[in-house]
């Protein structure tokens, strides 16, 4: 029936498209707005040029994908090009959906960007004209009418520079468009049904999957398709509607398309995924180990100082370390839920962010180096904090200080993905929201694990020193990480604002210095509002904030011959055969640079993958690149390092520890 239908259509349309009157009757177009775009208007001969046609139907019509489905017919394009100049087909983004009278439509009912290559002819000067007759369908839900649109430019030969602005539009046009699978897929057509098996990693996420076939008459377009996850890949299953010999298409996850190949094979039928309930509660525990290792990695360091003091404070029979220890917890868990929340609601809205997204902007920074400053001052002794006494009924004799140590703990320890951790935010990403929230929860719940056990088991916390003048010097003596944490953040607040942005960062730490040591010498002489005179001082830095500004990120600096990650540089290198180490990095990840310095960067490892001829990837992910961050959320990471294998021939990268040896490395390029 549906294919009577296209048949009756077809021939409608072609009686329609010879009578151009009577269609203009029935709805005066034209309907679809397009325009052909350049990326350089000054192109070198011989040389490359892409080309976008950015169309924009009118409201409540739409323009159809090139397998238009069950009804409608494809644009076709007829070039007029200069000799020896050649256009490749259109690559068109990923369709939508729209189903009438049980007749499934691919369609746009937007704005869309078809992109082509222009080969330019190595002998050519001058100009260079371009023009293109587009003839194609464009229909509401209950009128259809065939068009016509001729457009043109003209291209200046010239030395084929690309205005930056231009650049990135176009970067976010070919980043709407399906990327090819390198794995072919297997399909099998029996029985009037369709399985396609996909190869796809298991901790990866995937939803809204839907396969839009290329291959004409292969399935029923309307019919429903179940999608199940079977290990390292995806099991979808449908109605054929014949047996073809081989099977193209895209498969298109949360928005984003891979363009896939598959050959005829058997593919069984996949064991249903387990219940989210299940996935949820392993996540959780995942979480809590994840959040108890992570007070031994490098992030969470800095933070010990304080934790340590705490810790001798609450130690003392007059003291309070229950209190103590649950007001360090709820600061730790405040924090990584409010975070998370704020996480998941941001790529509710379409962000592509993962975790340790605040840290990806420079004012942030800023605010850490500042609030880092001070604590390091604090604990040197240039001044003292007093918390006034209403704070201190309503947080329990003082213990908001244990708060505000365990929000401050959680904040900087976003930076780090540790063991079992960033599997358990990848699992957080995909899940339902409540259940994200339980394991960003029980995240925080890990990292205050330590001081919750010494606050509530006796017999451990009498293994700590009493208190005791030894802590006057101890805390001077903490002050030194402090003073190293805020080095490291102006380091990164360079290598994110530049030169000029480290300078306003070094300013505003230098004005509120001045206030906090103005404040520590009327507190010295016994003044009153000690703290008023300063104020200004310490208001006027944090004005900084509004002054520095991310610059585009450069180059990473790594080993010699390694290159920035891309997918396209990827898919090259394992098509020659080439393994592959890729690793994903960001100025403020500590873990990441300790991995550099002491593996990946040293002369042992870079001997060992040059002889090993393994190709080195880096992606710089400091400023929150969303497609570096995509890439990172398909591998079930929510965040940085993440370290990926590819061995010659192997359908999905080896995921290596986040805390990397020498050895690790020099046996993998060995083959090992």
């Amino acid at each position: 029936m549906a294919q009577l239908r296209f048949a009756l259509m077809s021939l409608l349309l072609l009686f329609a498209s010879g009578m151009p009157a009577m269609a203009q009757g029935f709805a005066k177009g034209p309907h679809v707005r397009s325009e052909l775009v350049a990326e350089t208007a000054t192109p070198k001969p011989g040389s490359e040029v892409t080309l976008a046609l950015v169309s924009t139907p009118d409201p409540k019509w739409h323009a159809y994908w090139q397998n238009p489905g069950d009804a409608g017919l494809p644009a076709e394009a007829h070039w007029t090009l200069p000799a020896g100049a050649k256009a490749e087909d259109f690559r068109y983004p990923v369709p939508q959906r729209l189903l009438i009278a049980g007749l499934m439509n691919y369609v746009y009912e937007g704005t869309f960007v078809r992109l082509t290559t222009l080969q330019v002819p190595a002998d050519v000067k001058g100009t260079l004209p371009v023009k293109l007759k587009l003839d194609y369908l464009v229909c509401t839900d209950t009128l259809c009418v065939p068009e016509k649109a001729e457009l043109e430019t003209s291209l200046t030969i010239g030395d084929g520079t690309i205005d930056p602005a231009v650049r990135a539009k176009f970067d976010g046009w070919r980043a709407q468009l399906p990327k090819p699978l390198s794995t072919p897929a297997t399909f099998q057509a029996e029985g009037g049904a369709l399985r396609i098996a996909v190869p796809y990693p298991a901790g990866a996420a995937a939803k809204d999957v839907y396969f839009y076939p290329l291959t004409a008459n292969a399935v029923d377009y309307a019919a429903p398709q179940t999608v199940v996850r079977d290990g390292d890949r995806l099991v979808l299953q449908t109605k054929a509607r014949t047996a073809p010999a081989a099977l193209e298409g895209v498969l298109a996850i949360d928005g984003q398309g891979l363009i896939v190949t598959a050959r005829p094979g058997t593919v069984a039928a996949a064991k249903p995924a387990a219940t989210p309930w299940l996935a949820a509660i392993g996540a959780f525990f995942a979480a809590v180990l994840g959040g108890l290792i992570l007070n031994v990695m490098p992030c969470v360091f800095p933070i010990l100082s304080l934790k340590a003091l705490s810790l001798a404070k609450a130690n003392n029979d007059q003291g309070s370390p229950r209190a103590e220890a649950l007001a360090y917890t709820a600061g730790v868990v405040a924090v990584c839920l409010a975070l998370g929340g704020l996480l998941l609601g941001l790529r509710a809205a379409g962000a592509t962010v993962g975790w340790a997204f605040q840290l990806q902007d420079p004012r942030v920074i800023l605010l850490l180096l500042l609030l880092v400053s001070a604590i390091a001052f604090n604990l040197a002794g240039l001044f003292e904090i007093t918390t006034p006494a209403f704070v201190n009924r309503a947080a329990n004799k003082g213990h908001g200080g244990a708060f505000a140590t365990g929000a401050l703990a959680a904040f900087i320890a976003t930076p780090c993905t540790g063991p079992f951790m960033a599997s358990a935010l990848g699992a957080a990403l995909v899940l339902p929201w409540f259940a994200g929230l339980a394991i960003f929860g029980g995240l925080g719940l890990g990292i205050a694990l330590p001081f919750l056990l010494l606050g509530f088991v006796p017999t451990l916390r009498r293994r700590l020193p009493k208190p005791g003048a030894w802590m006057a010097t101890m805390r001077h003596i903490l002050s030194i990480p402090m003073f190293l944490t805020a080095l490291a953040l102006a380091w990164v607040l360079g290598k994110q604002a530049g030169v000029d942005g480290m300078t306003i960062g070094l300013a505003a730490t230098l004005l509120a210095t001045l206030g906090l040591w103005w404040a520590g010498a009327r507190q010295a002489k016994g003044r009153s509002h000690a703290w008023l005179p300063a104020l200004p001082l310490v208001l006027f830095a944090l004005g900084g904030v509004a002054l520095v500004h991310p610059i585009a990120a450069g180059a990473p600096a790594a080993m010699a011959g390694a290159e920035p990650f891309s997918e396209a540089r990827l898919a090259e290198l394992r098509a020659q055969g080439r393994p592959v180490f890729a690793y994903f990095t960001a100025d403020w990840c500590l873990t990441c640079k300790v991995n550099e310095k002491a593996v990946i960067e040293t002369a042992a490892v870079e001997q060992a993958l040059a002889d090993g001829k393994v190709a080195v990837l880096v992606g710089d992910w400091t400023n929150g690149d969303a497609t570096l961050g995509r890439f990172i959320e398909a591998h079930n990471r929510a965040g940085v390092p993440l370290y990926l294998w590819y061995k010659p021939g192997q359908d999905t990268p080896d995921v290596l520890p986040q805390v990397l040896t020498q050895d690790l490395l020099a046996s993998r390029a060995k083959g090992g």
